[in-house]
């Protein structure tokens, strides 16, 4: 007979893998967020205006 369960440590790192990349996630967007992220065509134009 197979077993078509998952092993507990199968799904202890998947919900770690999942929580980690929800973190990131929130991590990033509030990063954008605070307009730290800026290309460097934008600190080009911001240069040459100066």
């Amino acid at each position: 007979m197979k077993n078509t369960t998952q092993p507990a440590t199968s799904k202890l790192v998947k919900r770690f893998d999942n929580e980690l990349m929800h973190l990131i996630a929130a991590d990033l967007k509030a990063f954008k967020a605070k307009g730290q992220f800026v290309s460097k065509a934008t600190l080009v134009k911001t240069a040459i205006a100066a």
